[in-house]
């Protein structure tokens, strides 16, 4: 599974962003994504994950009720709506895949699959 991520930028805070990751290769039905983040000098840490096959999502505290994961099977890809954004929220954000499964890990050392990253920064 190949991964692409998009969308990143500067946005002031309280303002929102949407990131895309489009998934390509075999059986990339058969997948959990997931968004990561990693801030400076800090862990990546979990964003929000669902299952491509059921969609069922999951998000960190940080962002519930902020953030919005949802995927489109007709274009493989998947979608990060940020709402609300905080200076907090300033990190590269990385999408990821699983492989296989549907359970909704938050653990990065669970995903295979790895996209390139986007930068989003949130100004205060």
């Amino acid at each position: 599974v190949q991964l692409q991520a998009f969308g990143g930028g500067l946005v002031q805070a309280g303002g929102s962003l949407r990131l895309s990751c489009v998934a390509s290769g075999r059986s990339v039905s058969a997948n959990v994504v997931s968004w990561f983040r990693q801030a400076p000098g800090k862990e990546r840490d979990f964003v929000a994950s669902v299952s491509w096959k059921w969609s069922s999502t999951h998000y960190a505290d940080s962002v519930d009720g902020r953030f919005t994961i949802s995927r489109d099977n007709a274009k493989n890809t998947v979608y990060l709506q940020m709402n609300s954004l905080k200076p907090e929220d300033t990190a590269i954000y990385y999408c990821a895949a699983t492989g296989s499964g549907t359970y909704l890990f938050t653990s990065a050392s669970r995903y295979r699959y790895w996209g390139q990253g986007t930068l989003v920064t949130v100004s205060s």
